[in-house]
């Protein structure tokens, strides 16, 4: 090549040189700012400072680089993020952020470490001298550190707070946000806790699973469901579905434990930057710390919101509600003058084992009385849903939750007087100045104007009293009291007259006489004489309006009542047929009053609805602690109504301060055996009154009969024992196995069973009332009881009585024995009507052979 030739080619690089070095200039430029590629080589790092220098998947769904941090921006953490913006977090190193001079440093060593500016470790993978070759992020959002092909560490074996497709969630791994964590157990059931120890959700597979399960893992399918797999199962077991379950073709579903302490699952479609709650495990409310300590939570339509108890307490955080509330006033600080704040429709969450030591059965008012005594108590929950119990706090962190349709009143120890929270209504400034005028007057007016009533009232009263039309007059305004069902108030007199001086008595109990009486619009009562009675004026109308507010079809109805000086008398609508001892223990001669066992489980089935009205389905628990035949009566249908409900606390109001009820009262034979021993009284001590009311509705017998066919025995003990030998047709009335009546045995097998599960000691064997009513609908299966005393055998226990065979015997029984003759009739020898004062003067000797 000649010199001119060579010189043309230099002069050509030379131009092509000038036109590259902008390119080349920049290329290092480029690179750091652009994706590395999926396989990333030890000596590798990301900064903090280069939000958007990241190593991709090699399907650019996932990404891991700084993201700033949600509740501080100005640090940063390492996260693997979903396509479409830095909301989407996957999964973080460590879950701890760093500043702006952070960085991710992939080490020669094998070691992936987080350090801060300061070069202070952070968090690291441990993966150091375990021959770690690449670190490779794939297209399933999974982190893994390699020995060549051999994976050394990943992020799914290190899970943060967030759970995506592919990734397997075992036993022994943890998700964790704040102070809330989530696990899977061994018995594959999720949980939910609270620093640790308080468990506030725990769900999973069925018993019939849970048996089979070896090695349990919880996953999430794409298309929304989070499952349960192990070797052991055939198919996965589904725990939930994502409500937009299978929609969509490129949308990631992932399961995450937020800060709110909620298990959620979110969906979030490819480069859309957001995602979408689709599905939560919990109810807001009822996460264990939601509102901070000493906050309650509710709900503002479905927002959850955090407020104090009262103006005795402000934000911890006026700008983060969540942060809880302390008191202005510490306990400490006001010796003698701590009173209890009462929240309705509130619940201090309690879930074990952070109060299993104390928890009582006893009444609201004692609820709050022994947490106000107790040094240690800060707060206590009474239910009012049947079960009688009473929750005391004495832990430092208590949590809140407020609903209009909990059952439950709390009180939560303030430093008095309380100081309510200002109403939402009222206003502020010189508009509240104007309500309180207004209010002044319009209470001058309507005082005005009462006074003007009641003044002309008094003089028509007294001139026109002695009329006879003021008494037909007088008579159609109590029949419209009446049928408003307001409690109608009548004078002594008025009841006086209407009962001819208490002349027609119908019975006599407990809690005083009964007397049969006609008002002046011609209704037929039933007017009771109350004794023993220790209330004033005030008190006494206000239990008498919560036993009339109580409605119901198998309950007597309370009309109005008197209390006039040192006269209180009940008035209730009379039952044509009476009480249902006088069928059941009726005498030969008059036979016309035997009950059929239709009948009789008519009575059974209308007893157990009243009384579960008044265990579960009022505002407040009623305990009847009377339940006995003479307190069921029926109308001219034979249905039957519990009537006397409510009287136990009128008598002993001043025994309820620690516990719901200590007199003894009742009636022989239907104490449960906690009133002998002193032990607080609860809905359990009916249940075990219904268990021997049902026991003589099968049997025709008083319960706690003596014979020589009972060898000595109390009827109750011996039954059981004839029960257990499969005798079950020498418990049954002889007067069922006639020839005109349609004994169905499987009814009352289930009766006799029901009947020994409810007379058990202990007061936690026994069922609820709500349960009875299944069993005996046949809605729910029965077990074997065990027997009736504490000495319980543990055979017994858990085993299926086989009914058939018994309802076989008892059929080939029922066709060989004749109708019950005069001879063959089996008396109890027991009045009908059974008087608790007599009962609280006898001898220790009956006392005690009750309790047996």
């Amino acid at each position: 090549m000649s010199s001119e030739s060579r010189q043309m080619v230099s002069s050509a690089i030379a131009a092509q040189s000038l036109l590259l070095l902008p390119l080349l200039l920049f290329l290092p430029l480029l690179f750091l700012c652009s994706p590395v590629s999926a396989q990333v080589s030890p000596g590798s790092t990301l900064y903090a400072s280069r939000v958007n220098q990241s190593w991709s998947s090699p399907n650019q769904a996932f990404s891991l680089g700084f993201v700033a941090a949600a509740t501080d921006p100005s640090s940063f953490l390492a996260a693997i993020t979903y396509a479409g913006g830095p909301t989407v977090v996957v999964w973080s190193a460590g879950g701890s952020a760093v500043d702006s001079s952070g960085a991710l440093q992939f080490l020669s060593t094998g070691n992936l470490r987080l350090v801060n500016g300061s070069g202070a470790t952070v968090w690291e993978s441990n993966t150091t001298g375990r021959g770690v070759t690449s670190a490779n992020l794939d297209d399933t959002g999974n982190l893994v550190l390699r020995n060549g092909t051999s994976s050394v560490w990943s992020s799914f074996d290190h899970p943060t707070d967030t759970i995506v497709p592919s990734q397997n969630f075992t036993v022994g791994q943890t998700l964790r946000s704040g102070r809330y964590s989530f696990n899977l157990l061994s018995s594959g059931n999720l949980t939910l806790r609270w620093n640790t120890s308080i468990e506030y959700w725990n769900q999973g597979v069925n018993s019939s699973i849970q048996g089979n399960l070896t090695a349990p893992t919880l996953g999430l399918q794409s298309t929304g469901i989070l499952y349960i797999s192990d070797p052991s199962l055939s198919s996965y077991a589904i725990i939930a579905y994502s409500s937009d379950y299978a929609e969509g073709s490129d949308i990631l579903r992932f399961l995450r434990l937020d800060p709110d302490g909620n298990l959620k699952i979110f969906s979030s479609a490819r480069n859309s930057g957001s995602k979408n709650l689709r599905w939560a495990a919990v109810d807001q409310c009822e996460v264990f710390g939601f509102c901070g300590n000493l906050g309650i939570c509710s709900y503002n339509d479905s927002t959850p919101m955090c407020r104090c108890p009262s103006q005795n307490f402000e934000p911890i955080d006026p700008n983060d509600s969540r942060k809880g509330c302390k008191r202005k006033v510490n306990i400490e600080d006001c010796p003698g003058s701590a009173t209890m704040l009462e929240l309705d429709h509130a619940s201090f969450l309690t879930y074990p084992p952070e109060l299993s030591s104390q928890v009582f059965f006893v009444g609201i008012s004692a609820c709050r009385l022994n947490c106000l005594v107790s040094g240690s108590c800060m707060a206590s929950t009474s239910l009012s849903d049947g079960t009688g119990l009473c929750y005391l706090k004495s832990v430092n962190f208590v949590s809140g939750y407020e609903n209009p349709a909990l059952p439950s009143t709390s009180y939560v120890k303030v430093c008095g007087p309380v100081v309510p929270n200002p109403s939402s209504l009222e206003g502020t400034g010189k508009n509240k100045g104007w309500r309180l005028h207004a209010w002044v007057v319009v209470v001058v007016v309507l005082a005005t104007v009462l006074g003007l009533i009641l003044l002309e009232g008094g003089l028509w009263w007294s001139c026109f009293r002695n009329s006879t039309k003021f008494g037909a007059l007088s008579s159609h305004y109590t029949l419209l009291e009446y049928a408003s069902g307001a409690p109608v108030q009548f004078t002594y007199k008025e009841l006086q007259g209407a009962t001819k001086g208490f002349k027609e008595k119908l019975g006599a109990g407990g809690f005083g006489a009964v007397y049969r009486g006609v008002l002046t619009n011609r209704t037929v009562v039933a007017v009771k004489q109350l004794e023993g009675i220790e209330q004033g004026e005030k008190q006494f109308r206000m239990e008498v309006a919560t036993i009339s507010s109580t409605h119901h079809l198998n309950l007597v109805r309370l009309i109005g009542f008197c209390s006039e000086g040192r006269h209180r008398l009940l008035v209730y609508e009379f039952m044509k047929n009476g009480s249902l001892d006088d069928f059941l223990f009726t005498s030969e001669e008059n036979s016309g009053k035997l009950l059929n066992w239709e009948q009789r489980f008519k009575i059974a089935l209308g007893t157990a609805r009243g009384i579960t009205y008044l265990h579960e389905e009022c505002r407040d628990c009623i305990v009847h602690c009377d339940i006995k035949p003479e307190n069921i009566l029926l109308d001219e249908n034979y249905n039957a109504k519990v009537s006397d409900f409510g009287l136990a606390k009128l008598i002993n109001a001043k025994d309820h301060r620690y516990r719901t009820l200590t007199s003894l009262r009742g009636t022989r034979g239907y104490l449960a055996p906690e009133w002998l021993a002193n032990l607080p009284i609860t809905s359990k001590s009916d249940i075990y009154s219904y268990g021997m009311v049902l026991l003589e509705i099968v049997s025709g017998r008083r319960n706690f009969d003596v014979s020589v066919e009972t060898n000595n025995k109390k009827f109750s003990m011996w039954a059981y024992e004839e029960f257990e030998k499969s005798n079950a047709e020498n418990i049954i009335d002889k007067r069922l196995f006639g020839a005109d009546q349609d004994l169905n045995m499987e009814q009352v097998m289930r009766a006799i069973q029901i009947c020994f599960w409810c007379i058990q000691e202990q007061p936690s064997h026994r069922p609820t009332m709500g349960k009875i009513l299944q069993m005996l609908d046949g809605i729910t299966e029965i077990e074997r009881p065990p027997p009736p005393k504490a000495a319980v055998d543990g055979s017994h226990s858990g085993s299926s009585i086989n009914v058939s065979s018994n309802i076989s015997a008892l059929s080939t029984f029922a066709a060989s024995v004749p109708p019950p003759s005069s001879s063959s009739r089996q008396t109890s020898g027991v009045s009908p009507v059974t008087s608790g004062r007599n009962l609280e003067k006898a001898s220790s000797s009956h006392l005690n052979s009750d309790s047996k």
